[in-house]
């Protein structure tokens, strides 16, 4: 990983997180557009490290921003909201992922904890049932969704 960005493909991403077990730490993933980072995210982005020793991000592409968000979204190209994420400390790896769900990538990395904001509860998490098969742990975290990108107007 470079100093610029924290982006990975699935197969290094596996890798870096078999490496990681093999040293003993707690892998956390979570995941979101990120389009318009605001304190929210943050917040949510610290609380779920906390969960672990490594935090991984499955960053929606664009086109799956488009397909959950609307054909206006999303504001910033994937390649500068990864970099955005990538100057974070809580923010260890990052991986695109076109789906509109995290199904799969899910499924091939296995971290061990998925963590999603305050917006979800354990049984409104889509991705559950595929968490909940590879015996991996669903968690909680973030403060009250508060803050929402759909709230601020770009002028483009």
């Amino acid at each position: 990983m470079s100093g610029a960005t924290k982006l990975m493909d699935d197969e290094s991403l596996a890798a870096w997180i078999c490496a990681r077990r093999d040293e003993g730490e707690r892998v956390i993933f979570t995941s979101g557009c990120f389009d318009v980072l605001h304190v929210g995210h943050v917040r949510s982005l610290r609380a779920a490290r906390a969960l672990g020793h490594r935090l991984v991000i499955g960053l929606n592409s664009d086109s799956s921003v488009r397909a959950l968000k609307g054909e206006d979204r999303p504001y910033f190209a994937q390649e500068e909201r990864a970099e955005v994420l990538s100057a974070l400390d809580p923010v260890d790896a990052i991986v695109v992922v076109p789906e509109t769900t995290m199904d799969r990538v899910l499924d091939v990395l296995r971290p061990d904890v998925f963590a999603k904001g305050t917006d979800y509860t354990p049984d409104t998490i889509p991705e559950r049932d595929t968490v909940r098969a590879y015996g991996g742990e669903l968690a909680i975290v973030g403060d009250p969704k508060t803050r929402s990108s759909r709230q601020f107007r770009i002028i483009r």
